[in-house]
């Protein structure tokens, strides 16, 4: 397991609670409407205590096969049938990790986001006071992150580039490419050298950050029409 730091933000995992909570409550999100044609997904943006004890995002590398085989990702996948999409996150966190989380521990919901994959994902965020149990699943997990989230806040995390420079983890130069303007082109969230994250699920962490971590208008911190490498379509 990995951990990733910084400074400052909340202490534990109960002060984001209570900070989330209020921000969460003010944060009209955004359905993507039921349609024939829509395929649902669900993922779960849970805070806990990493190994070090600070508050931290749960971050997994998918396992290499199948879909999104060894991508960056969160706990989560489609939706069974009749199945609520808060329900489905909280079962498919249980399945991938062997973590137990009850629907009081979701604190609320983000954005919709409309994959190119043709999935709508609905993101949730909740709060673990026991991780005790972390076990990840082979068959789908390779490997497990816990960003901080004072290194989610940090400054040089976002960057926005210009789509021909989005490539696979393992295909990223050594020198970073030149920025664009923020809003501009693709979203590339660098925790670390060997950790760069990609929309849906960069997308997701980067409106984590900025309305639950940063504050920010919730107007500013919209989604939806963030664009996705041609990798994350499948």
């Amino acid at each position: 397991m990995v951990v990733l730091s910084g400074s400052g933000l909340p202490a534990d995992v109960e002060e984001f609670r209570a900070s989330a909570t209020a921000r969460l409550g003010a944060f009209p999100h955004l359905e993507v409407p039921d349609d024939p044609g829509i395929r649902r997904a669900a993922v779960l943006l849970c805070v806990a205590a990493s190994p070090d004890g600070r508050p931290a995002v749960i971050v997994i590398r998918r396992a290499y096969r199948g879909r999104n085989a060894g991508q960056w990702g969160l706990p989560g996948g489609r939706l069974d049938p009749g199945e609520t999409p808060s329900r489905a996150a909280i079962r498919e966190l249980h399945e991938e990790l062997a973590l137990t989380a009850a629907p009081t521990d979701i604190i609320g919901r983000l954005d919709d986001f409309p994959a190119a994959s043709g999935f709508v994902i609905s993101p949730f965020v909740a709060a673990l006071a026991d991780i005790k149990t972390l076990t990840p699943s082979p068959d789908e997990v390779h490997s497990v992150h816990f960003i901080d989230l004072e290194r989610l806040a940090a400054e040089d995390v976002p960057h926005w580039v210009h789509p021909e420079h989005a490539v696979r983890q393992d295909d990223l130069p050594a020198e970073t490419p030149p920025p664009i303007a923020p809003g501009h082109g693709l979203l590339q969230m660098r925790f670390a050298p060997d950790m760069t994250i990609h929309a849906p699920t960069g997308a997701m962490l980067w409106q984590f950050r900025e309305v639950l971590l940063l504050g920010r208008d919730p107007a500013e911190a919209r989604i939806a029409d963030f664009a996705q490498p041609d990798w994350t379509r499948h």
